[in-house]
């Protein structure tokens, strides 16, 4: 602590010298030829360049100096010579620390180890960084410290930077992907008079204009589909959802989801959508089908194989394959006792589809790696799909199980008013209020039969990029507050 209050102390002197020679240290503006990937780009013998970004490494050679300067886009290496510059701009640059931002004008030429360079004639300092960063090679040793203050985290870890550059690429992919199939993008109400579209429990918040309480979003399923009623064809939207729940590796309590609704469309033809989507995603973010996982050493732990086509299989079946042949003509009271026997914890309020559900949690998916889609699930588990018209107890539904989590649910959307209501009113039990009466109002003008799904981008990101938690694919994770 006492070496660090020195660093601080020493770096507030040369603000105030800085200061003191009427160089105000924090600047407005400056005007550059781009960033620095751009610059780059356009790097050529002779060329002249105006470039602006945080010294990250400086090496004196006594007449002669180098630095890196470093933006989001990537670094570049500048070179000032000692004999060009008076001694009043030596004197600022020797108040320069890593750290701090500078804007520099010069040209291109590229060192005899083949390093694009900018000699700069002229440089300004654009903000003064008064505490030191962590050092480059090691950067944020402490993994919650990562999460907390990630701006130190992204100057210090280039793999930090690289997850980060391909979650922005899958979104820009996303929208390129489904903007070219005929789908619209559109936006729905994060505020909500009743949370619907999904089972969470919701976070609560109150409007003092209105005096009402409202919950913001779980899921924007059932505005989507108003728009399926108003006559949108094709829809989609990249959202934010709030759930008010637990904290893990793969679940943060604000996420981003892509749900996408199309009229006409059945629960396979979404499967087939979202098996070409993850496919192209794939292709442009992660280089290939093939998608390794790498531990904190860089070993491989595990190679996931995205190739076409991919397994479909009901959800009975499976279960079968892992509980027994007789596993659904058997009691209740068998059944707690069997998932018991194969290891799976059965909790006493479960009820029977529950218990079923926690076997294929345990033992199918989270041992399923490679992409499989879960089909024909029962009923009870996913309310707003339409019944299977062969079995009235299964539903026609994908889930899409990639890495040991469900990476999408899709379905035949129900689109029955009727139904709908009963099925929403036995969800909700005794909480009526928890039915959206105006979304049940506009199905009774009429829903076009209609496939969708919803997409998590997060755990998608994890996939792609093998990150091992939801934290290392969300710039800011909530965190629980720093105790002081």
């Amino acid at each position: 602590m006492e070496e660090e209050s020195e660093l601080l102390a020493l770096r507030r002197g040369k603000l105030e010298a800085l200061r003191a020679g009427g160089i105000e240290p924090f600047g407005t503006s400056f005007e550059t030829s781009g960033d620095i990937a751009h610059i780059r780009e356009k790097f050529s013998e002779g060329a002249s360049f105006r470039v602006a970004g945080r010294i990250t490494a400086h090496r004196d050679m006594g007449k002669s100096h180098f630095l890196d300067l470093r933006d989001a886009t990537g670094r570049i290496q500048i070179y000032l010579q000692t004999k060009e510059f008076g001694a009043k701009a030596m004197e600022v640059f020797g108040l320069l620390d890593l750290g701090d931002f500078i804007g520099a004008e010069g040209t291109c030429f590229t060192t005899k180890t083949g390093e694009p360079t900018l000699k700069i004639h002229r440089f300004e300092i654009l903000a003064k960084s008064l505490r030191p960063l962590p050092e480059k090679w090691h950067g944020l040793q402490d993994v919650e410290a990562r999460y907390r203050q990630r701006y130190l985290d992204l100057i210090t870890n280039d793999q930090s930077r690289d997850v980060f550059a391909q979650r922005i690429l899958v979104l820009r992919e996303t929208r390129r992907f489904f903007e070219e199939r005929g789908f619209v993008e559109v936006e729905t109400p994060m505020l909500q008079s009743v949370p619907g579209g999904a089972a969470a429990e919701p976070f609560r918040t109150h409007h003092k204009a209105l005096g009402m309480d409202l919950y913001l979003r779980i899921a924007p399923e059932l505005y989507l589909k108003r728009l399926l009623i108003a006559g949108f064809t094709k829809v989609f939207e990249l959202n934010r959802n709030f759930r008010n729940e637990g904290i893990s590796r793969r679940h943060n309590p604000e996420f981003t989801m892509l749900e996408a609704y199309w009229a006409y469309a059945n629960f396979e033809m979404m499967a087939d959508l979202v098996e070409s989507f993850i496919c192209h995603l794939a292709e442009k973010v992660a280089g290939g089908l093939k998608i390794e996982h790498r531990d904190a050493e860089g070993n491989i732990t595990r190679t996931i194989n995205l190739q076409r086509p991919w397994r479909r299989a009901r959800y009975y079946d499976l279960v079968r394959e892992v509980a027994g042949s007789d596993w659904f003509e058997i009691s209740d009271q068998q059944r707690r006792e069997g998932a018991k026997q194969l290891g799976v914890e059965i909790l006493p309020q479960l009820v029977d589809f529950e218990v079923t559900q926690h076997v294929f949690e345990k033992l199918i998916e989270e041992k399923t790696f490679d992409p499989l889609f879960v089909t024909h699930c029962p009923k009870e588990l996913v309310p707003l799909a339409k019944q299977n018209r062969e079995d009235p107890d299964l539903v026609d539904v994908y889930e899409l199980i990639i890495n040991g989590v469900e990476i999408s649910p899709g379905y035949t959307e129900l689109n029955d008013p009727m139904v709908q209501r009963a099925r929403l009113l036995a969800q909700a039990g005794e909480e009526t209020q928890r039915v959206d009466e105006e979304f049940l109002l506009a199905l009774e003008y009429g829903m076009p039969p209609a496939g969708g799904f919803g997409v998590g981008i997060d755990r998608l990101t994890m996939l792609l990029t093998g990150a091992e938690s939801i934290r290392d694919v969300i710039l800011f994770p909530l965190l629980k507050l720093k105790r002081t």
